[in-house]
């Protein structure tokens, strides 16, 4: 778990750095508490454990890792779902060797969008809910044996059919009911699919145990029009204590707008 309250990470891929030690110390020079990690496929994540175990001991605060693969546990297709509980349930092993708050995955991701043709998908609703149900119940039996999480990640319309609010991912928390499987509230998700976001954010905390900042057109937080101010008070005054990573596309060089991030987001929280 995380060594103390909030703390502040970057997305790896946005830091220079030859190996996680490298980027860490990068990240910590521009503000940054820690590293939120990415999880490719094929087992890749895996075959990093010593590179991951080592930067651990030697300091680097890496808490989460945020799936990146070309499926998920909603595909369609079942070979593609089972394939991607593997990956996940490794990647939660892994996780739990470091000592990390858990895994990060949506549903699906781009796999079909209710907006664009045909517009009405392959599987109905309650078929998508007993896939769902199914997969997180799975992987969240593995993560709670091994002392880590699962966490879901709601995406917005456009990129996903199934789990667009933090409402509808409260709702399969509750249904899957193990401890062990959380949400994550990611702030540009939050944007376009809730009328309140802050509201939204209050109404389930108790099942958030992670959050990913971006701004409202998916750049760094503080290039667009997020209510920073409300949505950090909200975590403040609920409570919440767990990890903030900033998840998004960058509106400049990493080194000349990373560093604006940190401080803004502290402000807000203290």
């Amino acid at each position: 778990m995380s060594e103390f309250t909030n703390p502040i990470l970057v997305q790896e891929q946005h830091v220079p750095g030859r190996d996680v030690e490298e980027k860490f110390a990068v990240a910590r020079s521009w503000g940054f508490d820690g590293l939120e990690l990415r999880a490719q496929g094929d087992f890749s994540f895996e075959a990093r454990l010593p590179e991951l175990t080592r930067a651990r001991a030697n300091g680097a605060v890496i808490p989460t890792a945020c799936v990146e693969m070309s499926h998920f546990v909603g595909a369609f297709d079942q070979g593609l779902a089972r394939d991607a509980i593997r990956q996940l349930t490794s990647q939660l092993s892994v996780m739990a060797q470091i000592g990390g708050v858990g895994a990060v995955t949506p549903a699906s991701h781009g796999m079909f969008s209710r907006l664009l043709p045909p517009f009405e998908p392959p599987r109905s609703p309650a078929g998508d809910r007993a896939q769902l149900i199914d997969a997180f119940g799975q992987l969240a039996e593995h993560a709670a044996a091994v002392g880590t999480l699962i966490l879901l990640k709601p995406l917005n319309r456009y990129e996903d059919h199934m789990v667009n609010t933090l409402a509808q991912g409260a709702d399969l928390c509750r249904a899957v009911d193990n401890p062990a499987f959380r949400l994550v509230a990611d702030t540009f998700h939050l944007n376009i699919e809730e009328a309140d976001p802050a509201a939204a954010l209050g109404d389930t905390l108790d099942l958030v145990a992670h959050v990913q900042a971006s701004d409202s057109n998916g750049l760094e937080p503080g290039a667009g029009h997020v209510d920073w101010a409300l949505e950090m008070a909200t975590l403040r005054a609920g409570g919440y204590t767990g990890p903030i990573a900033v998840e998004s596309r960058l509106s400049g060089p990493a080194k000349d707008v990373l560093p604006t991030a940190p401080p803004m987001l502290r402000r807000y929280l203290r």
